[in-house]
């Protein structure tokens, strides 16, 4: 497949990064040379260095046979009218647009990007990815990384293992049979920092992160299993009352659950339009650093506090002086994945990567077949993919135990009949089937292969 990515940024350099890896013509385009040399260095793609916007550098990239067009440039407006031109001058088939303004997102807008007016397939909102990543990791504050799947009857969680876990040294396959009824798999494990899929002689260690695949009702057993606390999130601190920690706010004062909350936020015109806009939350303006403001929050109280201003120093630094205070867990906004690293040192428990949301989410709308669902993992190091079982596959109709997955690939759930199960190797893939496989990058077209799909436009 042809696809030309315009913005060779962080979320356009991973998107080059995926497509290119499984062996698909990619184009990359940007303003910037530098950002261009960068991709066509380190990455088997073309590059394009001009305005993606303009009819001749599009011509240049090849967009009269391009089959996707993904605009990712740091302009919504730059965005819109890449996909405008690519429709009307190229008539590529598939144009995604990257938009951050949200007056471009209001739901009464919607008859915009119809094909007869602004002709965008896929709108991808960052900040309402981002709300949403928020928004799971408070639902399971205990986890680092959270992503629903299967209709929302699983749940893949990220967790750190500390020393009070009761399970460190035993062999996953020992876990199986001391837990034989908990509809949960450790699909994944990051140690030194190299991320593997578990043999079942494999054993767990402290400070070894673990993505964990479980059934919705039976995540918390699952959490409290690897030593975690199940807290429920009755107070929260939210620093940045902006477009993310506005609609994390909204949505949780839409809950039944209702959550006290208090949003800081340092300038006073978004300060003022985050008081207009919340009926039950307190808006303090201020300096999130400032000790005192957190202290006015009843920061000491809070079960959690949610640092998602656009400065990464000040989310880490927020997240510490609240820990420092009593807060019982952070979570943070971290743009510069680099920063991840100072995650435990520090003492934070989660972070919210809006590159690793934004990339999950155009990787979802581009996958062809029957794929559902695909979540990124850390830096771009692996995949979990959700898609149903054709009649093509190669795996409908065997039993798990006999399907050829690559090392780096193992089954987190399976559902049947509308019913998640958990996988085991007598269990039979039949046609219909939706399964959930966690995979390394490098075995991605493999899974792709067994699944019968591929990157594809729809």
């Amino acid at each position: 497949m042809k696809v030309i990515i315009c913005g060779a940024g962080q979320v356009g350099w991973q998107i080059a990064r995926h497509l290119s890896g499984e062996r698909n013509d990619v184009t990359v385009v940007d303003n910037n040379p530098d950002l261009v040399r960068r991709a066509t260095d380190t990455l088997d793609v073309q590059g394009i260095a001009g305005f993606a916007s303009y009819p001749d550098i599009l011509d240049a990239a090849g967009a009269r046979d391009a089959d996707m067009v993904i605009a990712a440039t740091h302009s919504d407006e730059v965005n819109m009218v890449t996909c405008q031109v690519a429709h009307s001058v190229f008539s590529v088939p598939k144009k995604i647009a990257r938009l951050r303004s949200q007056s471009y997102l209001n739901a009464i807008y919607s008859d915009l990007y119809r094909r007869e007016h602004m002709p965008i397939d896929v709108v991808i909102s960052p900040e309402r990815e981002v709300a949403d990543a928020a928004l799971r990791r408070l639902k399971h504050p205990a986890a680092f990384d959270t992503e629903s799947f299967l209709g929302g009857k699983a749940q893949l969680m990220g967790i750190v293992l500390d020393e009070d876990c009761p399970v460190v040294n035993t062999p996953l396959k020992q876990l199986s049979d001391l837990f034989s009824t908990l509809r949960a798999i450790v699909v994944g494990v990051r140690r030194s920092g190299r991320l593997f899929a578990p043999e079942p002689n494999d054993q767990l260690f402290v400070d070894d992160e673990i993505y964990v695949f479980a059934h919705r009702e039976d995540a918390d057993r699952a959490l409290e299993i690897f030593g975690k606390e199940v807290v429920k999130t009755q107070r929260a601190v939210i620093v940045g009352g902006g477009n993310v920690g506005l609609a994390v706010a909204k949505a949780l004062e839409g809950q039944t659950d209702r959550v006290r909350m208090k949003v800081i936020e340092k300038s006073r015109p978004v300060a003022e339009r985050a008081a207009d806009a919340l009926e039950r939350t307190i808006v303090l303006h201020g300096d999130g650093l400032n000790m005192e403001l957190l202290e006015e929050a009843n920061v000491a109280k809070a079960d959690a506090i949610l640092a998602v201003t656009d400065d990464d120093k000040t989310n880490i630094l927020a997240c510490v002086r609240a820990k420092a205070a009593g807060a019982k867990l952070s979570i943070c906004l971290i743009n510069d994945q680099s920063l991840s690293s100072l995650m435990i040192p520090l003492d934070i428990d989660a972070i919210i990567n809006p590159r690793t949301t934004t990339v999950s989410s155009i990787l979802r709308h581009i996958r062809h077949g029957r794929v559902r669902e695909v979540y990124s993992i850390g830096d771009a190091e692996a995949e979990v993919i959700e898609a149903q079982v054709l009649s093509t596959s190669p795996i409908a109709g065997q039993l798990l135990r006999d399907i050829d997955f690559p090392e780096g690939v193992l089954v987190g759930g399976v559902m049947k009949g509308g019913e998640m199960f958990r996988p085991a190797g007598n269990m039979r893939i039949d046609e219909g089937d939706v399964i959930a496989i966690f995979s390394l990058s490098a075995d991605v077209p493999e899974v792709e292969r067994l699944l019968q799909v591929s990157i594809d436009f729809f």
